[in-house]
């Protein structure tokens, strides 16, 4: 008995360590509690930076999606090159009829400055009139306001003209007297219609003036005539350009409806009619630059294939003329309206499909 009451002694010395040994752990447990008091503040700032880089690495997906895509549509028309090429020079066929009655237009449009600048009046003195009242009558001439430039014709310069453009030499050498008065050729400042008559008006009132002879009927006509093309240009290029939407609308509907199924079960996963869509825009691009680079290079042998007969046709009156070409600013005209037109078209027909779609 006297051996045991030391086993039992020390057992009450064990209990302060295991009291110590609780405090310990209490005092652990209190520190480790700070940190997850102060957890939500970081988890909120790791939250924002995790937006933020979601944003961004949606964005280059977004612009590796474009990329494969542009690349996916051009490597699908190049498998085809038959069928393609035939739908594109459809397209390049509908652009080059107005793209070429817009150059006739231009080409009409330099002829009517030359003829403007051709466009003058012509002031017949009296017989009666001698040199010396003349060259008077042509200085009140050159001061009216509505007079650029003016060019006096005697009787013997008139003459001489007169038979060099008949070719009668001799035939109108035996007259005794010249018959033909002394005239003045007026350019004015400018042709408006109007503003010659009213210019021929007050030289009718000149003394020793007979007669002032205005003739622009012609270049009416021409007016007329220009107005009329640039009207039927416009009109062409309208009824043209809704050519290339159903040339390019019908081969996208194609498309579409033969990837029916691939459609579906993309869209039934989750995809967007935007995400649906996009490869066939691509598609529809490529159609217009394809079609816009045919038309460029049609225009471009039609130009060769006419500048010959054109230039010797012009020769053969005494002229020079070339036929015009587009410029770096026109062919990039037609190449974006080709371009937008087949993104258009293709965006019609795709929208149009989408909408009776229904994944099951």
């Amino acid at each position: 008995m006297k051996r045991s009451s030391p086993r039992s002694t020390t057992t009450p010395s064990a209990t302060p360590r295991q009291a110590t040994s609780r405090q310990g752990g209490a005092a652990r447990k209190r520190s480790l509690a700070k940190p997850e008091a102060a957890a939500p503040d970081t988890a909120s700032r790791s939250g924002a930076r995790y937006q933020q880089t979601r944003f961004s690495s949606r964005l280059r997906a977004w612009g590796r999606h474009h990329r494969a895509m542009a690349l996916d549509s051009l490597y699908r028309l190049v498998r085809h090159p038959l069928g393609n090429l035939l739908t594109m020079l459809a397209i390049a066929i509908a652009l080059v009829l107005p793209a070429a009655l817009w150059l006739t237009l231009d080409s009409a449009k330099l002829l009517n400055t030359e003829l403007d600048e051709s466009a003058t009046l012509t002031v017949y003195l009296d017989v009666s009139v001698d040199e010396a009242q003349a060259v008077r009558i042509e200085e009140a001439v050159v001061a009216d306001e509505g007079v650029a430039g003016t060019r006096r014709i005697s009787p013997e310069q008139g003459m001489a003209e007169f038979q060099e453009s008949l070719g009668v030499d001799d035939t109108l050498a035996g007259l005794e007297d010249n018959p033909l008065p002394t005239s003045i050729v007026i350019a004015p400042q400018t042709v408006d219609p109007q503003a010659m008559a009213g210019l021929a008006q007050r030289l009718e009132g000149l003394a020793g003036v007979d007669e002032v002879r205005l003739d622009l009927a012609w270049v009416e006509r021409l007016r007329h005539l220009a107005e009329l093309g640039r009207r039927v240009a416009l009109a062409l290029g309208v009824l043209f350009g809704f050519g290339v939407l159903l040339v390019v609308g019908n081969t996208i509907r194609l498309a579409v409806e033969s990837r029916r199924r691939e459609i579906e079960v993309v869209m039934l996963i989750g995809a967007t009619h935007a995400f649906v869509r996009r490869p066939f825009l691509y598609s529809g691009a490529w159609y217009g630059v394809g079609g816009g680079l045919l038309a460029l290079g049609l225009l471009g042998l039609g130009n060769y294939w006419l500048s010959l007969p054109v230039a010797a046709l012009a020769a053969s009156y005494g002229a020079s003329f070339t036929l015009p070409q587009l410029d770096v600013t026109g062919s990039t005209i037609l190449l974006s309206c080709s371009t937008l037109l087949g993104w258009l078209g293709a965006w019609l027909a795709v929208t149009r499909h989408l909408t009776s779609i229904r994944p099951r």
